[in-house]
């Protein structure tokens, strides 16, 4: 099912959240290929970049000091912390693209999400949840990309992000990639109606 798209809708501000490991970054890289024509906003962060990131293209690599003065210049439109690092969402990039009539798309996590609400009412929200905690569990060692204490602190914070599922639009569970992908293109698409 295709998302629909049509000029003479609004332009749609596209939430989609879920815990560490869940699958959201390959699930929204999917999307964006199957659907251009969405714009997916690059956040900033100050943790350092991982094998084959590039800085503006997956993250705006920041330094603590420059982050906390986009803080308090309301220079995000949402930010939280995780993990030791801080995320957030360059606003005016966000504005710039809804006003020119572009959908813009949104992974972040569960509070940035929850202050995209408190902002943006009218945004679709949707959570990503794994099939169980402990496939959840399987997929953050299999990335082998953390150490212990991260582990702990991402599975940690797994357990409250999956309480908050009901706060969401839609809920799309990610047991087998392709029938995710389609069930987010669908819920998507519901909207659009």
């Amino acid at each position: 099912m295709q998302i629909m798209h049509s000029s003479s809708l609004r332009c749609r501000l596209i939430v989609i959240t879920g815990p560490s490991g869940v699958g959201k970054g390959s699930l929204v890289k999917q999307l964006l290929v199957r659907h251009p024509e969405i714009w997916l906003s690059v956040s900033a962060t100050t943790r350092s970049p991982r094998e084959g990131e590039i800085n503006g293209e997956h993250y705006f690599f920041l330094e603590k000091d420059r982050f906390k003065e986009l803080v308090r210049n309301e220079g995000f439109l949402e930010w939280a912390e995780f993990a030791g690092n801080s995320y957030g969402t360059p606003r005016k990039e966000v504005k710039e693209k809804l006003s020119s009539g572009k959908d813009v798309l949104l992974e972040i996590e569960l509070k940035g999400a929850r202050q995209v609400r408190k902002n943006f009412p009218e945004a679709i929200q949707i959570f990503l949840a794994p099939p169980s905690f402990e496939e959840l569990e399987r997929r953050i060692r299999g990335r082998g990309t953390d150490d212990e204490d991260a582990i702990s602190r991402r599975l940690l914070r797994a357990k409250e992000e999956l309480k908050a599922q009901d706060e969401f639009d839609a809920v799309v569970i990610n047991a087998d990639f392709e029938t995710a992908l389609l069930e987010l293109e669908e819920k998507l698409a519901l909207h659009r109606l």
